[in-house]
């Protein structure tokens, strides 16, 4: 399976990795945003095999594991880098020395440094998607459009995107920009119709990020789960919506119960249909989940043997759960 990121014709697996986890421990707010330790020779394998089962696109941040994601992903293509599209973010400022983000700046300067600095860890001289991590007024999206439409016309980047889950800053960014994706939350529960509409019309990418509602739609987590304090689900962001209070939210686990038969129809797991569901839901969806393992790289990576549901079983799914 392949989707185009955009009007880029940068040619991806329909499903990507997203390397947040693999970032190991760091903190956001004062608060754990990890997912806790990690092996970086497991990740290292994890990322090899993806590629061996079809994945050919990989999603980082500089501020995961206040860098060390992008080095562990470096390290990790090596040697295939002609094989793969790279992605990663920038926007957020961080001490690699704490593990902290301490902040966000979207000039120029900072903008380069970042770059620099992505390239470095990362071992290579361009980036395929270059993607604004934090909010931006109409004045300071200008600026930052202007430096990434720079980088385009030198080589460093080959397209870019903006993480938002803010429909008036998508619809800002399709009409002023040249851009080519915007990454937004996608999964069952939670998703924004506005947004993924703009991506259609505009033939914009929308790159999928807590495509399995962080773990929850694994079918891991039951009412007497408990989450560590020390990893992102557990450690009291308000953002977090599958989580509270170190458990699983009761609803989210109900509605997946709901949906469980039609999700592993055909011999699916409960993640590769949640998967197969975003793929039915829209032409222009690349959702990229998280690994800790090599086995959830696999897994997630052999959704795509089974592809999208199909409509009908879309609107069973959207029926149950109310989804618009």
């Amino acid at each position: 399976m392949k989707r185009l990121i955009g009007n880029s014709q940068i040619s991806v697996s329909a499903m990507g990795l997203g390397c947040w986890a693999i970032g190991g421990a760091f903190f956001y707010d004062g608060k754990p945003d990890g997912y806790g330790e990690v092996d970086d020779k497991v990740s290292i394998r994890a990322i090899r095999s993806a590629v061996d089962c079809g994945v050919n696109f990989f999603d980082t941040a500089d501020c995961y594991g206040t860098g060390h994601s992008e080095s562990v992903l470096g390290e990790a293509l090596q040697g295939i880098r002609d094989k793969v599209v790279i992605g990663t973010k920038f926007g957020h400022t961080y001490d690699e020395a704490t593990k902290h983000v301490t902040g966000s700046d979207g000039s120029k300067d900072y903008m380069r440094w970042a770059l620099d600095q992505s390239l470095r860890r990362l071992r290579t001289d361009y980036i395929d998607l270059y993607t604004l991590h934090i909010g931006a007024d109409d004045a300071q999206l200008a600026e930052i459009i202007e430096q990434l439409e720079s980088f385009k016309k030198s080589g460093l980047i080959r397209a870019y995107c903006w993480s938002t889950g803010d429909a008036e800053q998508v619809k800002q960014f399709v009409r002023v920009s040249k851009g080519d994706a915007v990454m937004h939350t996608v999964n069952l529960f939670d998703h924004s119709p506005e947004i993924l509409r703009e991506c259609e019309a505009n033939n914009f990418a929308s790159i999928d990020i807590f495509p399995l509602a962080m773990g929850m739609l694994s079918g891991k987590y039951k009412a007497d789960s408990i989450i560590s304090a020390d990893e992102v689900r557990g450690s009291g962001h308000s953002w977090v919506a599958y989580f509270k209070d170190g458990k699983p939210v009761p609803e989210y686990l109900d509605k997946l119960a709901a949906v469980r038969e039609i999700l592993t129809s055909g011999g699916r797991t409960l993640a590769q249909g949640s998967l197969a569901w975003i793929w039915a839901k829209s032409p222009v969806t690349i959702p990229i989940p998280g690994f800790k393992t090599v086995e959830q790289a696999v897994e997630n990576a052999k959704a795509m043997e089974f592809g999208p549901l199909t409509a009908g079983q879309r609107r069973e799914i959207d029926a149950i759960l109310s989804v618009s």
